[in-house]
């Protein structure tokens, strides 16, 4: 019986616990070059069996958030590399988490100031952070009215995660996450709430999931199966996403992905930071994984959600999953995994430094 403190295989990764860090977006890189503090950040987490790092916008279309890190420009891959660095020479595994928001922007960070994308022209009712001009302080504003990409247009997107993939293992990365959910690009993508599409790329499960679908083998095909893993939410709310019939068409994106040789399959169980049962939207996570390994998908099944440490050790113990990802616990405990081996108290987290800001809130919480 696996524990949650074994060893792990996740494609061509070798991860020495299943404990994973989930992506957490903290605003703390300026000008969406990662520094010093970020530096830190990570390496101070590096016990972590895989470190999947904050989302990293793959283009400037591609950001939805003021002072988040990219993965596009020579400057952003030069900081990143100080991260990998620092968390190698801790012993500590980390991949990119490739992320294009869609309509979850505003036209204060798109290029020329254009509106942002998305399947169709449909506004999130969400909010984004940005910086206010006038007084430099961070603050969360509502994001713009999107525009409906061109079929032409979508290539370019799915060579964009390539290219984004491709820079991230030449700034060290040990392998990318792609970021499936929570109501971003490929999500929107994937759910008729936000996708009213009648040619190829919408309409049917099959149309809707084919631009995740393409985007997983490119980033496969671009660094290797073994070094992808991909993140999905089936039935968050998260950024005003929805879908009529969740479960036939995860089953199907679960077929779909199954004869790729992914390295990790990331689930949020539930809406993402919220109840694991979501009031109107039942899902059954056990058929969803059973589709997956009954196409002969083996990449490592990562839940998350909400996890506690009995939770977690029930999960590995039991097969339900190969791993667990802890998001906020982790921003206070960046010695998470001692403290759950240990079965040790938890720092509180500080909500009002989740964004933005510096050292406090970031990289001054205690350890044991």
């Amino acid at each position: 019986m696996n524990t949650l403190f074994d060893p792990i295989q996740a494609g061509d990764l070798h991860l020495s616990n299943r404990i994973a860090m989930a992506p957490l977006t903290r605003n703390r890189s300026p000008r969406t070059v990662p520094g010093e503090l970020t530096t830190t950040y990570y390496a101070q987490r590096a016990s972590a069996g895989l470190i999947v790092s904050e989302g990293t916008p793959i283009s400037q279309q591609g950001q939805g958030y003021a002072d988040v890190p990219g993965l596009y420009l020579p400057e952003q891959l030069e900081g990143w590399k100080r991260v990998t660095q620092a968390v190698h020479a801790r012993g500590g595994k980390i991949v990119a988490q490739l992320w294009h928001v869609g309509r979850v922007s505003h036209t204060s960070l798109q290029p020329g100031g254009a509106a942002p994308v998305a399947p169709s022209a449909v506004t999130a009712q969400s909010k984004t952070y940005l910086i206010d001009a006038a007084t430099g302080q961070g603050g969360f504003f509502p994001t713009s009215a999107p525009r409906a990409l061109d079929a032409e247009e979508l290539p370019g997107i799915v060579q964009a995660y390539a290219n984004a993939a491709r820079n991230a293992v030449q700034a060290g990365f040990d392998g990318v996450e792609i970021h499936g959910a929570n109501g971003y690009l490929l999500d929107q993508f994937l759910k008729d709430g936000a996708n009213q599409r009648t040619d190829a790329w919408g309409g049917s499960v099959e149309n809707r999931a084919r631009l995740l679908v393409q985007v997983v083998q490119a980033v496969a095909d671009a660094i290797g199966a073994g070094k992808t893993g991909l993140r999905l939410s089936p039935v968050t709310p998260a950024n005003d996403i929805s879908d009529s019939q969740p479960q036939p068409l995860f089953e199907h994106v679960a077929r779909q992905l199954a004869p790729l040789g992914l390295a990790f399959i990331h689930v949020i169980e539930g809406a993402t930071g919220g109840p694991r049962e979501v009031e109107g939207r039942p899902f059954d996570y056990a058929a969803f994984k059973a589709a997956y390994r009954d196409a002969g998908g083996r990449a490592a099944w990562i839940v998350n959600n909400g996890y506690t440490r009995d939770m977690a050790l029930q999960a590995v113990a039991s097969g339900h999953a190969d791993m667990v990802a802890f998001g906020r616990d982790f921003i206070s405990n960046p010695d998470l995994v001692e403290r759950l081996r240990q079965g040790a108290p938890l720092n509180a987290w500080q909500r009002e430094t989740f964004y933005g800001g510096g050292a406090e809130g970031y990289t001054d919480y205690p350890t044991l």
